[in-house]
C-alpha cells in the first residue's frame, strides 16, 4: 500500500461487490481510493451468490409466521434454515434480537427501510456496468417464484402480499409457467413472476470487471489482511496496520462484508452481526431457463450461469471458523431435479462444485451505512446479507454523497451504526 500523502486519501476495507461499487464511486468523485482486502476482488460472498438481483425482496426475514416452523427448521440438518448445535449459545443473542424485530411495528419500518434501498437498486447497477462497459453480463427479464401444489388460497395470498407493498409481479398458472419456462417440471402449479428483476450469468467476472475500471481510474487494490484500526479525535490521520506494515488513510470505509464486526468494535461500535454461511452447488449442466428460478415450497433458487446451472439458498448458522458442511451443498441437487427433471435426468450430484460463502446479516435485515457518529472520517457499508449484490451499486452512492458531506438521496437513520446501542 502507498504511503504517499494526498489530501483526499480514502481506503476501503473490503473487495466484494459492495467495496468495489464503493471504490468506483469514491474514485469518480475524486478521492484517492486504495482498496484492502485479505484475498484480493470477489473473492468471497460476491464470488459465489445466486446472482440474483431480488429487489422483489422486500420483506424482512425476521416474520412472525416463522416461529411455529423455527424449532425444526435450526435442528434438521439438511434443513434450508439451520444453526449448528455447537454454534446454539453464542448465536443466541443474535436470534433473541432477531425474534424482536418480528414485533409488527419494527417489521414494518425495517420493511419501509428495505423498500427505500430496492427502488433505486436496479437503475444503480445498470448505471455501474454501463460505465464500467460490462452490460453484457446483466440481464433483466424477471425472475419466477414457483409452487407445487399449494393452496391456491395460499398462493393468492403471497401474490397479494408482493402487490400490496409495491413489488410489481403477475401470478401465473402451470401452464403459463411452462409458457416461459418449458423445461419445469409439470409438478409446479403455480408462479409469481417479477417482471422487474434480472441477474447476471457471473458475479465473479462482474467484480473482476468493476476492479478492472476501478484500476483503469488510478485506484489501488491491496491484498493484505487489516489487523487493527486506530483513530483519535485528535489526529485526522487513520492508522491502520496489516500483515505487512503499516499505514495511514484520511477516510475509511468498512465494507468487510462478514469480517466487519471486529473492526466496528475497534472503532467503538457493537453491532449484532451473524454469519450466514449460504452454500451453492454449481452443476455443470447448461439449463434452458431464461431467468433464475426460486422453489416455494423447497426454499432454494435455480440461476442460469455462464458455466453451467448453479444451485442457492440454503442457509447454516456456524461462523467463520467451522469448514464447509457437503452435505448442506449436496442436499440442493435432488430438489433441482424436481423441478428440472430432463436436465439433470442423467446427472449425479457428484458432478457438481460445492462452494460456501459467508453472509453478513443483521437481525433486522438492513446493512450498516453511513457515516460514524464517534469519528467524522469513518464510514460503514456492510450487513447487506441476501441482497449484497443487489444494493451494491446503490448503496455505492449514497455512501459517496454521505462523504462529500451532500443529502443523501434516501434517509440514511434507520441503516446507521448506533442503532442497536
Amino acid at each position: 500500500m502507498s504511503n504517499n500523502r494526498h489530501p483526499d486519501t480514502l481506503t476501503i476495507v473490503g473487495a466484494g461487490i459492495v467495496g468495489l461499487a464503493a471504490a468506483i464511486e469514491l474514485q469518480r468523485a475524486g478521492f484517492n481510493v486504495t482498496v484492502v482486502d485479505r484475498e484480493g476482488a470477489g473473492a468471497g460472498a460476491s464470488k459465489g451468490n445466486a446472482g440474483h438481483f431480488a429487489t422483489e425482496q422486500v420483506f424482512p426475514l425476521a416474520d412472525p409466521a416463522m416461529l411455529p416452523k423455527l424449532p425444526g427448521m435450526l435442528l434438521d440438518p439438511l434443513g434450508p434454515f439451520r444453526i449448528q448445535p455447537q454454534y446454539f449459545l453464542k448465536a443466541l443473542p443474535w436470534f433473541l434480537r432477531f425474534l424482536h424485530n418480528m414485533l409488527p411495528s419494527r417489521r414494518a419500518n425495517n420493511s419501509r427501510a428495505i423498500k427505500a434501498l430496492n427502488q433505486g437498486s436496479i437503475a444503480a447497477i445498470k448505471s455501474l456496468a454501463e460505465f464500467c462497459g460490462c452490460e453484457e453480463l446483466l440481464t433483466f427479464n424477471g425472475s419466477l417464484l414457483v409452487f407445487e401444489g399449494t393452496s391456491q388460497q395460499e398462493v393468492h395470498k403471497e401474490f397479494r402480499a408482493y402487490a400490496e407493498a409495491g413489488v410489481e409481479v403477475q401470478l401465473l398458472s402451470g401452464d403459463e409457467v411452462r409458457g416461459l419456462e418449458p423445461s419445469l417440471s409439470v409438478n409446479i402449479t403455480n408462479a409469481l413472476y417479477f417482471t422487474h428483476v434480472g441477474h447476471t450469468e457471473d458475479p465473479y467476472r462482474l467484480c473482476l470487471a468493476l476492479e478492472a475500471k476501478f484500476k483503469q481510474m488510478g485506484g489501488e487494490v491491496v491484498t493484505e489482511e487489516l489487523v487493527k484500526i486506530s483513530s483519535s479525535n485528535t489526529d485526522s490521520n487513520i492508522r491502520l496496520e496489516t500483515n505487512f506494515g503499516s499505514h495511514t488513510t484520511e477516510r475509511l470505509i468498512i465494507a468487510s462484508g462478514a469480517w466487519s464486526k471486529p473492526f466496528a468494535k475497534q472503532l467503538g461500535y457493537s453491532v449484532p452481526l451473524e454469519t450466514e454461511r449460504g452454500y451453492h452447488l454449481m452443476m455443470p449442466q447448461r439449463s434452458c431457463l431464461s431467468r433464475p428460478v426460486a422453489s416455494y415450497n423447497r426454499k432454494f433458487i435455480i440461476t442460469p450461469m455462464q458455466g453451467g446451472t448453479r444451485l442457492a439458498g440454503t442457509v447454516e448458522f456456524g461462523g467463520l471458523k467451522a469448514p464447509l458442511v457437503e452435505a448442506r451443498a449436496n442436499c440442493l441437487f435432488p430438489h433441482a431435479k424436481a423441478l428440472l427433471p430432463e436436465l439433470f435426468a442423467d446427472a449425479s450430484v457428484e458432478d457438481g462444485e460445492r462452494w460456501m460463502g459467508f453472509r453478513p446479516s443483521m437481525p433486522d435485515s438492513l446493512p450498516v451505512l453511513g457515516r460514524s457518529q464517534k469519528q467524522s472520517n469513518v464510514f460503514f457499508s456492510f450487513g447487506h446479507q441476501h441482497l449484497g449484490l443487489t444494493w451494491s451499486a446503490i448503496t455505492a452512492k449514497l455512501l459517496t454523497q454521505e462523504v462529500l458531506g451532500k443529502q443523501a438521496d434516501i434517509d440514511l437513520s434507520p441503516y446507521r451504526i448506533d442503532r442497536f446501542s
